[in-house]
């Protein structure tokens, strides 16, 4: 990352439209709702080096462990139910993963090499394994709109949002023993075999209640808190994950919230939203806002930089992405990658 340290602060959008290239790594991936087409970003020069059909209405894309893939959510508010992929290194889509009944995909993640997602419309999770290209576990929330998640690195916690509802899922693994011993720590991951009487994987599923249109959301990096920004309600809920229940919920004044991302040191919170012009930035210890960044009529997806220097967030009523300077706390540039951009990830080769 220390090349993109380097690169030029730049104040204007950049871009009239790709140019070929390989695929850097780093690569900025920013999903077009409006062009229905993935673009690849270098990070450095700001410029788009490539564009590979996304499917219809993309939501969010995450990248593959190895930075080789990128798995687009067909969302359609539940009218579809595939997941698209995307080889990044010959930059191409692949066929689709076909969910069957588990529709309204949106939120993504990459972990344990599996694609995890929600389904909105099932309200549900499922993870699907590359491997042997199927959907291997499914687990329903009963409620409304399951929208964004996050799994922990041990695979044994799972948080979701769940919009309609204004609640937070927070699902834990644990395993039942043979012979009918309770359940315990630890255990086989998710869609690991059962019988001959070997330790059965089991969920307990806990429902906190936030506030209203719960929808993007962060754990801060010791993993204690889950921050939720509440877009109905304008508030963010401060949620310990260890106790299970809301500490604090912070007056932010962010109605239309649409995403909460953590800088990677923890300090500063940044919460876009759709219905105003400004990013609000949230120190984290004094859980005061410190400032509101102007970026344009409206703003949604948000990726930190790895590094922690920038913060990328998609201006999709305006077209574009605002690259902002997490030092300065100011706007440094933009990046044209399509229309209503959405959507954002990192793909990291090794």
């Amino acid at each position: 990352m220390r090349h993109l340290m380097r690169a030029a602060l730049l104040g204007a959008a950049l871009l009239v439209g790709p140019s070929a290239g390989p695929t850097p790594s780093p690569a900025l991936l920013v999903l077009s709702k409006g062009e229905r087409v993935l673009s690849v970003v270098d990070p450095t020069t700001l410029t788009v080096v490539a564009q590979v059909p996304s499917g219809p209405d993309p939501h969010e894309v995450v990248a593959s462990s190895d930075g080789a893939f990128a798995y687009i959510s067909n969302y359609g508010s539940g009218a579809y139910n595939t997941i698209t992929i995307v080889d990044l290194v010959r930059q191409q889509a692949l066929p689709v993963i076909d969910l069957g009944a588990l529709r309204g995909p949106h939120g993504l993640m990459f972990a344990g090499g599996k694609v995890w997602f929600t389904a909105e419309a099932a309200k549900a999770v499922g993870s699907y394994d590359p491997q042997t290209h199927q959907v291997d576990w499914v687990l329903g929330t009963g409620q409304n709109r399951t929208h964004m998640l996050v799994i922990s690195p041990d695979l044994k916690r799972i948080i979701t949002t769940n919009t309609g509802s204004g609640t937070v899922t927070i699902a834990e693994r644990s395993v039942r023993q043979p012979g009918g011993a309770g359940p315990g720590p630890g255990g086989p991951p998710p869609g690991a075999p059962s019988g001959g009487g070997a330790p059965r994987a089991e969920w307990e599923a806990t429902v906190v209640k936030v506030g209203n249109g719960a929808e993007g959301f962060d754990l801060t990096p010791d993993g204690k808190e889950a921050w939720v920004a509440n877009a109905q309600d304008g508030t963010i809920s401060v949620v310990d994950l260890a106790a299970k229940r809301v500490t604090q919920t912070l007056d932010a004044d962010v109605k239309g919230a649409n995403r909460l991302k953590f800088t990677p040191d923890g300090t500063l919170a940044f919460v876009s939203t759709l219905r105003g012009a400004d990013v609000t930035v949230l120190r984290v210890a004094t859980r005061k806002v410190v400032k509101r960044i102007p970026v344009g009529r409206g703003a949604a997806g948000i990726q930190m930089q790895p590094d922690g220097a920038r913060v990328y967030v998609a201006c999709t009523p305006d077209d574009n992405v605002a690259v902002i300077d997490v030092k300065s706390l100011s706007v440094v540039g933009r990046i044209a990658a399509g229309k209503q951009p959405d959507g954002l990830a990192w793909a990291v080769r090794p």
